[in-house]
């Protein structure tokens, strides 16, 4: 019997999409504020933008490797901006709110179709709905929620800024499952990767992983095709209400 659902947020409740100019404007905006703070890095956004993408696929790697967050301060101070040797005491301070602009500016997140009614249908069938997301920011995936109209449904929210550890830890769904009163065994979840989502599932032993597909960022779970595989492959978050009444009905 599966009692509990639960998200992803990038990539399967909104598309997360890469438009041109964003990352432009996003490295404007981060030497705007840093100079606010009293930070003035000697180059100017242009230069900064493929910078910033290369140390933070730097970071990416490494949390992936080690399957842990470490507290954006110390992001900021040693990945993103480690080649200029800002400090982390000096960055502490506004660590959180350049978090929030990375994931809100430099890209442009659109609302999956038919979010906010699957959502309400599963609340409306007695199911305990949560969130589980990878990323670095404490404060913007509850603010989403709140946009979206869905942050009353949701029993728990369960961050890898916070919790200090990633998916595909089995630590992070232990942490959902503890916060939402449901063990991982009656648990579902709807996630875009393999390499993240997937396999998290599995490590932790959900009943139930489900996967929308995301074409966007395939190629980062080419390694994983031919050993991990969803439960359930869906195109439409519409389609989860009809999946959980299936399995609860067997």
């Amino acid at each position: 019997m599966i009692r509990a659902v639960l998200f992803d947020v990038g990539g399967t409740l909104h598309e997360v999409r890469r438009e041109s100019g964003l990352d432009l404007r996003f490295s404007q905006l981060l030497l705007d504020r840093l100079a606010q703070c009293g930070i003035t890095l000697p180059i100017d956004a242009a230069v900064l933008t493929p910078l910033l993408h290369q140390n933070a696929e730097t970071y990416k790697h490494w949390s992936e490797e080690h399957r842990v967050e470490l507290p954006a301060c110390r992001i900021w101070n040693e990945y993103y901006l480690g080649d200029f040797h800002v400090g982390e005491e000096r960055l502490r301070p506004i660590s959180e709110e350049l978090s929030v602009l990375y994931d809100a500016v430099r890209v442009r997140n659109v609302p999956r179709p038919h979010m906010r009614e699957t959502i309400h249908t599963l609340f409306d069938m007695g199911l305990v709905l949560g969130i589980i997301s990878n990323i670095i920011s404490q404060t913007f995936v509850p603010q989403l929620l709140e946009e979206y109209g869905i942050a009353p449904c949701m029993s728990c929210v369960i961050l890898s800024s916070t919790a200090g550890v990633r998916k595909p830890d089995a630590r992070i769904f232990e942490k959902a499952a503890d916060a939402c009163g449901v063990p991982c065994s009656q648990m579902a979840y709807v996630g875009d990767t393999l390499s993240r989502d997937v396999l998290g599932c599995r490590n932790a032993g959900l009943a139930l992983s489900v996967q929308i597909r995301n074409p966007s960022i395939a190629h980062r779970d080419t390694a994983f095709e031919n050993t991990v595989a969803p439960d359930v492959r869906i195109d439409d978050l519409a389609e989860i209400p009809g999946i959980i009444r299936s399995y609860n009905s067997r």
